[in-house]
This record gives structure tokens, sequence and C-alpha cells, in this order.
């Protein structure tokens, strides 16, 4: 029987204890496990995130083992926010399998229903689970971020033309794509010039231009900046974390959701009109977990000092109306926290720093910069030095 919402004199709203959290990631790891029992990648996500989140850090070997029903009763004087947030914390277990037993999905699905939690990504990880990739995948839509889409709810995108659908590509607009470029104009320092030598550096086609990124999905480029994460793939993975936590509105998980299933497993070949599937990028070692969970609570701890507000949505934001401000002041505003030492140990890096770019985009900047009749200088960054290929995951 589904565990009911605390009413207002009877919701805990205090921080977890460390005896709540023990609880907790043992329900979750039950609920989660495959039949052999949780991979590497498993533990090291569920470690990593109760430890970023919750600052009491998790050791799941030495726990006892625990079932499902332990979160619903860990949970029961906990408001429904937090019982979403812990539901997505399990998913993110789920999904990061290959193959996903329907079991795993089934236990996941039982645990929200106790909790009284409707979460729409777990009919996506239903669909992965009976192999309906292409279901799915319109799923995401369906049932996640863009699912109110609404083309009229979109200026600050200032394309020309309304966007029928939330990820379209515009490449036809001469205005979007000289807006973008007067980005240059600005001062060195400001948040507008970052995201116009990050684009220079990386070979990056402005929206409104042929071969651009959809005009929403650009948005999230001025969050490599304002957050400070690189351009390659692991790092697509901490800014998809950051905006997603961000966001108070629990359907923006399907973010996160959707670059784990681009980058980790493949469940998804394409996604936000641009990514491309390369798979393993989290099982190819622990640090990865630990960059996303970092990115989760900076995101957690963001907030609107302007506006007054907890949650942003940072896809949803009018950068334009920011450009022209120092980079450290918009993440004042925001009340962006730095990376954690364990990220920045865990190779956690920003845009102009070694490993903070790919070797295809040097290649693609230095080729615009010919184009262009220019000097190439992707400001400080390198590629990282060459590792083995990720393993493929467990």
């Amino acid at each position: 029987m589904p565990v009911p919402l605390p009413d207002a004199d009877h919701v805990r709203l205090s921080p977890p204890s460390a005896e709540e959290v023990a609880a907790v990631a043992r329900g979750v790891a039950a609920a989660t496990a495959p039949p052999g029992g949780i991979t590497d990648v498993q533990r090291a996500i569920f470690e990593a995130v109760f430890a970023a989140m919750t600052g009491h850090a998790v050791h799941l070997e030495r726990l006892e083992p625990g079932t499902p029903g332990d979160v619903a009763t860990a949970l029961g004087d906990r408001d429904l926010a937090f019982r979403t947030r812990i539901v997505q914390i399990m998913l993110l277990g789920a999904l990061v399998l290959r193959p996903l037993p329907t079991t795993v999905v089934d236990q996941v699905g039982w645990c929200a229903r106790e909790l009284g939690v409707d979460e729409g990504m777990i009919t996506v990880a239903r669909e992965f689970a009976d192999g309906a990739l292409g279901l799915a995948a319109v799923d995401f839509e369906r049932n996640g971020y863009t699912a109110e889409w609404a083309p009229e709810l979109a200026p600050e995108l200032h394309a020309s033309n309304q966007l029928q659908a939330a990820w379209d590509p515009v490449v036809n607009d001469p205005a979007l794509a000289e807006r973008w470029r007067s980005l240059g104009s600005l001062a060195s320092g400001t948040l507008g010039r970052a995201v116009f030598e990050l684009y220079q550096a990386r070979g990056f086609t402005f929206p409104g231009a042929p071969g651009s990124a959809p005009p929403l999905l650009a948005q999230h480029d001025w969050v490599h900046v304002l957050a400070d994460y690189g351009t390659t793939i692991e790092s697509e993975l901490e800014v998809f974390a950051f905006i997603e936590r961000a966001n108070d509105d629990p359907r923006a998980f399907s973010l996160l959701a959707m670059v784990i299933s681009l980058f980790e497993t493949g469940y998804l070949r394409t996604g936000a009109g641009l990514f491309e599937s390369d798979v393993g990028h989290i099982s190819a070692g622990a640090s990865v977990a630990v960059r996303i969970a970092d990115a989760m609570r900076r995101g957690a701890l963001c907030h609107d000092q302007v506006r007054g507000t907890g949650g942003i949505d940072f896809l949803r934001q009018d950068w334009f109306s920011v450009a022209e401000l120092p980079v450290e002041v918009v993440r004042r505003r925001f009340s962006v926290p730095p990376r954690s030492a364990e990220a920045l140990a865990a190779g956690s890096v920003g845009p102009w720093e070694p490993g903070g770019i790919s070797p295809f985009q040097v290649a693609a900047g230095r080729s615009l910069a010919a184009r262009e009749g220019r000097s190439y200088s992707a400001h400080g960054a390198v590629p990282a030095v060459a590792a083995p290929p990720p393993r493929r995951p467990t």
C-alpha cells in the first residue's frame, strides 16, 4: 500500500541524517540490482551521488543487505519532491545497465508507486528493457523536459521563426547567427565573449547558420562557461547533470537520462537534435561518477539572486541579457559554487584547461580559423593525453 505523504505538521524538511542515508542507500541498491548483484558502475554512481548530495559517505559493501521496501519506510515523513529525487537516483542506477532487466524496472516502478511518485522516465526505462528503443526515444519527448513545449514560450532562443519542436534546428536565420557572432565584440572576460571564444576554439557553428546546433541545445553552451566545464563527452555529462538538478521541475531529469542513454549505454542513437551515441563514458572508471555527482550538487545549490528564485531552468534563460557581464558576476547572480576537490581530483576540467577540449574539436577549430583567414587559438585548452578506449558497460 502506498505510503501517504506527510501533512504540513509532520513533514521532515531537515537534511538527511547518516542513518537515513544508509537506509535509503540499502533500499536503492536492492531495488536496482540485477540478478548478479549491483554492478561496479551502479556502486560508483550511488556512492558518489549520496556523498555529494547529503555529505554522508556511503560504502555499500559495508551495509547490511536491504530490500526495496526500505526506501518507502525510510521516506515516510519526506515530501513529494524529496521522494521524487530518490526515485530518480534509482533510475540513474537502472539506466546504466545494458541489458536492463525488466525485474529492475519493475522494482523501481513498485518503489515509485509506494512513494506516490509519478516519474515518466520509468516508462522509458521499461521500453529500454523491452528493446523498444524507437518508442523510448519518442517517450523521452512525451514524458520529459520537452513534454509541454510550445513555440511561443521560447522567446529567449531569439529565433526569427517559432520552433515547432523543441530540438528543431535553425539553419537559415541570418539575424540569429549575427546575434551570436556579435558576442565577439564584447570585452574580454565577459560571459558572451567567453562563449564566442568557446565556439571559435572548437569550430562550432553559430545557431541560425547551416550545420548549427538547435537553438535550445545551444543554450547549454553558455552553461559550459558559467559552470566551468570543458566540452568533452565526460564534461557534457557534467553539464547536463548540473542543468537537470538546478531545475525544480522534476521532468528536467530526462535531460540527464538522455545523455546517459547516449554516452553510457547507447540506448539512444541520437538526442537533442545533434548528439550522437558514444558509449562507455561512465563505466570507464569511477571518476566520471564522482564528476556527475558533484555537478548535481552544484546545480542543487544554485539560486537566482536577482529574481529571488531557487530552481533555475538554465535552458530557458535569456543569456544575451547577461552576455555583457563578467563571467564571475553572472556566477554570483546564480550562486554557482565551485567544483569540489573530489571532482577536480577525478578529472573535472574547465573549457580552457588541458583536457577541456577534444582532438576533433581542435581540428574543427583550426579548420574554421583557416577558412576565416585568422590564426587559431584554443585559449589554453589542449586535449587530454590519449587514454585507452572506454570498456563496454557491464
